[in-house]
């Protein structure tokens, strides 16, 4: 075994094999895999390996399409069989609101060039004549769709591997990760010692042993999953042809062809954990005891749409472990407190994700960031707050919902209430409806009077809408406070600040106290990583606003730039809350409070100050994500509360009115500002969303300064537009396909909401450039059908911006 390599992925099931494939496939011949077992030991061998590629996640669909065509390749380049049967998968609904899922999954499938399409019964019934589709409305054909044999997949990931001069280690534990003070780590194992450059976590059902070594907890939880396969059926035999896959996601189960009978498996509600103190160390190849009870609910509704199924005998039942993050999908991507040591664990539909993110993990290793915006994966989608209590209850929701439609805006209770601000009792006792954001419980909407403070969930107009339309109302006519606590929030002090933050930030921060600018963060590739507000509160003193929910992602940033000795970087996210006063009267409700002139002359958009408020300090900055006149104030938690129910009872007078969140979204659509993670990711050129104006090329180096200059060379690809859509009882909501009226696909969604002020449906989205043209007429496939859109020539709110800035 060699002492030095580029990485040692730990871990020999699918998702490692393929990590190491794909950095091999980069030019990182210099890996090692290193494996307690067997390949595939865990709960690779055992697994259904069904295929599917579609996804409710644009970029996750375009590497589920990547990871099934990478199959056959793989066959091609090593010799190695995958054991690849792709007899289409027929997709079925018997909701409405599982016919508006497909519907739109069927509208995506025409921008990735994929066979996933409408059928009718008939059709259906022919592709799988023992079926019984009685109570179907839609019909949905996934002509890829099928299933691989999972030890031929990681064998041959291994022996790709392998010809491109990777070495894989069997039966060679690792017992220690210790890391270096040159960022390199020791790997060390029973069989010898590697000091590598990076440390790979792929260990699967070992994942938080492994992750344990390096003094790191990750939100991970395993479970009991069974499947059967049934005898051979007479039936299935005589047709001589392979059927394909039933996808009946309102019944809870999953159904497909195996040797001459059928595999059957289910999400049940009865779920089972299992090795919630870790996961043994000796385990391997083993199964759990049969229960099939537990399942048998699901199994009939199963035999009912198949009913050749009822009269077969059982061959085998498979009950093995499957290991689950809070929300189900990958824990992915470099931890941001420890230098060159990266995760990829907690993948439940791995046959259908593997190619893709070892893809996506061998660039973010090798080239510094993956191609696409993967924060639906990334590891830093959870903090310290997402203990085991709340993994667990998440993970039970997980997988007794596991095909429950997760719908636009859609807010889970389990393992809730999470992180609480003081002023969550206050807002509760007025009928505010919560979500989570990083953790934090924040107000979604306040039902009035007489409303029950619940929120129903679906693909169309909900029980908050005329709610959230009077909190509009109540904002632009008068005067709101918005909870913005989830905001992120750093103080950065001492000599040398603002030349640490001018190295960080592509915007040059204020020079001037009192001064406070927008700036984009760029990436490795030159794309938008972040939007921040930087205001400068005394002499190399400095208040920084960003996302909340990036808090952690945003971490490996701040990191990447060394840091001078007299400088003193603090998250004041947990210590500090904020509120935003806006509307035409936030001026007057303010100047009751404090004494400061809050003139436009005194006190012009992003100028700010530390002022007293009813008695509170504050941090005080003139501007609104609103995109009306407004003030954030930001406050120590402690006096959260006083400041909340001054500003409610001195604006009593005046209409005042809590505003949540699900106005916001309205308000800064009618405004036409992105937001991280919908419009600003670092997958989006700077000149594509229009914050190229705040980049000071000028300044000597900055993040991301070279690949812009590369980038604003070339001609955008596409732009992001503003778009007035016709539509009654449904609204964009993110991720809907857009095209020409003949068809062809242009774009993209990337939020959506009613503009309440304006009183129109809106969306702003990405269009390809030749298209991103004022007075476009296009069709938005809202609810997966074409709805009329124009791109629009400003935003409908304000254009000019006299209101926030008057």
């Amino acid at each position: 075994m060699k002492t030095h390599a580029q990485a040692v992925v730990i871990g020999g099931g699918l998702v490692g094999c393929s990590i190491l494939y794909h950095l091999a496939k980069l030019g990182w011949s210099d890996v090692v895999l290193l494996e307690r077992d067997e390949l595939t030991s865990g709960s690779t061998w055992h697994a259904a390996a069904n295929l599917h590629g579609l996804h409710d996640n644009n970029n996750i669909s375009k590497l589920q399409y990547y990871t099934m065509n990478l199959y056959k390749q793989l066959e091609a380049e090593t010799g190695q069989g995958c054991g690849v049967y792709q007899p289409g998968s027929i997709y079925l609904a018997q909701t409405d609101e599982r016919v508006h899922q497909l519907r739109l999954q069927v509208a995506k499938a025409r921008v990735f060039k994929a066979n996933f399409h409408q059928i009718d019964r008939a059709e259906a019934e022919r592709l799988h004549p023992l079926a019984n589709f009685d109570g179907v409305k839609y019909f949905a054909y996934e002509a890829d769709g099928g299933n691989v044999d999972p030890s031929g997949v990681t064998q041959a990931y291994a022996a790709g591997a392998r010809l491109l001069g990777a070495e894989i280690h069997r039966f060679t534990p690792v017992t220690a990760t210790i890391p270096q003070p040159d960022g390199t780590w020791i790997v060390e194992t029973p069989n010898g010692t590697i000091r590598t450059k990076w440390v790979v976590n792929a260990a699967g059902l070992w994942g938080r042993e492994v992750a344990r070594l390096a003094g790191i907890e990750l939100p991970l939880q395993p479970t009991e999953h069974q499947y059967f396969v049934t005898e051979s059926i007479p039936e299935i035999a005589a047709l001589g042809r392979r059927l394909p896959s039933i996808a009946d996601r309102d019944a809870e189960y999953y159904l497909r062809q195996e040797g001459n009978g059928l595999l059957i498996g289910a999400y049940e509600k009865d779920m089972r954990f299992w090795a919630e103190a870790g996961t043994p160390p000796g385990f391997g190849h083993e199964l759990f005891a049969d229960d099939l009870d537990r399942i048998m609910d699901n199994v009939m509704r199963a035999m009912t749409r198949v009913p050749v199924a009822e009269s077969a005998g059982v061959k085998r039942v498979i009950n093995g472990p499957m290991i689950w993050s809070p929300d189900a999908a990958a824990l992915y991507g470099p931890v941001p407190e420890l230098r060159n040591y990266f995760c990829c664990t907690g993948i439940i539909p791995g046959f259908s994700q593997s190619g893709g993110l070892g893809l996506m993990s061998a660039q973010w290793i090798v080239e510094g960031e993956p191609q696409y915006d993967m924060f639906a994966w990334d590891l830093a989608r959870f903090g310290h707050w997402a203990g085991k209590d709340f993994t667990r209850a998440r993970v039970r929701d997980q997988y007794a919902n596991r095909f429950k439609i997760h719908f636009p805006y859609e807010e889970r209770e389990a393992g809730r209430p999470m992180r609480q601000r003081p002023a969550c009792a206050r807002q509760k006792a007025m009928g505010a409806v919560f979500g989570l954001n990083y953790g934090w419980e924040h107000p979604l909407w306040f039902a009035p009077d007489g409303m029950v403070p619940v929120e129903t969930s679906g693909f169309t107009r909900q029980n908050w809408f005329e709610v959230v339309r009077a909190e509009c109302a109540a904002l632009r006519g008068g005067v709101g406070i918005i909870d913005i606590s989830n905001f992120a929030k750093y103080e950065v002090q001492g000599e040398g600040a603002a030349a640490w933050l001018d190295r960080i930030f592509a915007n040059r921060v204020p020079a001037l106290i009192g001064r406070s600018c927008l700036t984009p963060l760029l990436g490795v590739r030159g794309g938008i990583a972040g939007d921040f507000t930087v205001t400068k509160l005394g002499p190399e003193h400095f208040f920084i606003i960003g996302s909340g929910m990036a808090e952690r992602y945003h971490q490996r940033y701040f990191n990447a730039v060394e840091k001078p000795s007299g400088v003193v970087f603090e998250s004041r996210t947990e210590a500090m809350c904020g509120f935003n006063i806006a509307g035409p009267k936030s001026r007057e409700l303010l100047a009751r409070l404090c004494q400061a002139d809050l003139s436009n002359t005194a006190w012009p958009f992003l100028r700010s100050a530390r002022i007293t408020i009813a008695g509170v300090e504050a941090v005080a900055i003139r501007i609104s994500f609103t995109g009306d006149l407004g003030w954030e104030m930001h406050v120590a938690e402690a006096d959260q509360v006083k400041l909340y129910d001054a500003l409610l009872e001195a604006g009593r007078d005046l209409g005042v009115r809590p505003v949540g969140g699900r106005a916001l979204l309205s308000l800064r659509l009618e405004k036409g500002y992105g937001s991280w993670g919908r419009e600003y990711s670092p997958e989006y050129w700077p000149h594509e969303v229009g914050l190229d104006r705040l980049i000071k090329t000028d300044k000597p180096d900055f993040l991301g300064r070279a690949a812009w200059l590369a980038l604003a060379e070339k001609p955008p690809r596409e732009k992001l537009v503003m778009i007035e859509i016709s539509a009654t009882d449904a609204d964009a909501t993110g991720g809907e396909p857009i095209f020409l009226g003949d068809g062809t696909p242009v774009g993209r969604v990337s939020s959506g909401a009613y503009g309440f002020t304006v009183e129109k449906s809106l969306a702003l989205g990405f269009v390809k450039t030749a298209h991103a043209v004022p007075g476009t007429v296009l069709d938005v496939a809202v609810l997966g059908r074409p709805h009329r859109g124009v791109i629009l020539a400003a935003p409908p709110f304000d254009p000019g911006g006299e209101r926030l800035r008057g």
